[in-house]
């Protein structure tokens, strides 16, 4: 398995292009809030995962200006909070969107269950994640994108920030001295891919809970179980939601490659045709 991912992520960085190195922003100019005596400290990578990261970032991941449709995704890979599982589960999966017109953003959050963290997920985690939520819109017309076509994507642990996102409170700060604060950080739409149970909302979802698309395997039992107990909740408010649960696959299959079964492997394609029927890939440069 570990053999396997190496070489996806081997593979991955050879089909970036060689002349364009991936824009990092990072979240805060000065340093994340908590965090601002901490940010040179250097990342630790290895193989397919990330750790120590103490200056949250998004990394930009463009289309071709020919095929580009104005839509963006705010991806979050997950990792249990331990480490970040970032090039299967973060550039790769935005490579796969630029590839299709969609401006994606791989985000670095802070991880709350990481040997010796002093992050939890409410006070760092989740601010990260509200904050690449709003950098991305603010600025929307920099990365040539609409601002109201920002998706949000997470994979398992990240799929718990973005639950958090997206079921919770979206409004800004009108008041802030920094402008990113004053956007909302509200999803237009919401990939959720075999999440984590945390962020799943116990009472009534908020009318304001975006359009949401749900995959998971059933032998995945853990990470299928908030998926099914959600789904009630948008019926009832006539949210727009789409599920595919497979019958096999289990967990942390990444965008397909680590999976024999051809639906796994297929399973990217349900998400674009998804975005289209939704009228999220509408181009703005027509």
């Amino acid at each position: 398995m570990l053999a396997n991912m190496i070489r996806f992520s081997l593979a991955l960085i050879a089909a970036l292009p060689a002349f364009a190195e991936p824009e990092v922003i990072p979240l805060w100019a000065d340093g994340a809030p908590g965090s601002e005596t901490r940010r040179h400290e250097p990342e630790e990578a290895q193989d397919w995962w990330v750790k120590n990261i103490h200056n949250p970032s998004i990394t930009v991941v463009r289309p071709d200006p020919a095929i580009a449709t104005g839509a963006a995704v705010v991806i979050f890979a997950g990792g249990g909070h331990v480490q970040l599982v970032f090039p299967p589960e973060g550039l790769e999966p935005a490579q796969w969107f630029a590839d299709r017109g969609v401006t994606a953003f791989a985000v670095k959050y802070r991880l709350a269950r990481e040997e010796g963290s002093p992050y939890t997920l409410q006070d760092h985690a989740a601010a990260d994640a509200r904050r690449a939520m709003r950098l991305v819109r603010h600025r929307a017309a920099d990365f040539d994108i609409d601002p109201q076509r920002i998706g949000i994507m997470g994979w398992s642990a990240g799929g718990e920030l973005s639950a958090m996102v997206s079921f919770g409170e979206h409004a800004g700060e009108p008041t802030a001295t920094d402008p990113i604060d004053r956007a909302t950080s509200r999803p237009n739409f919401h990939l959720s891919i075999y999440p984590g149970p945390i962020g799943f909302p116990a009472g009534k979802l908020s009318p304001a809970t975006p359009p949401t698309f749900f995959l998971c395997a059933m032998d995945d039992s853990f990470h299928v179980a908030p998926i099914l107990a959600v789904l009630p909740k948008f019926m009832a408010l006539g949210i727009p939601v789409e599920t595919h649960l497979y019958a096999a696959g289990g967990h942390g299959f990444n965008m397909g490659n680590r999976s024999n079964l051809v639906s796994i492997q297929n399973f990217p394609n349900r998400m674009i045709e998804w975005m289209q029927d939704g009228g999220w890939l509408e181009s703005l440069f027509e």
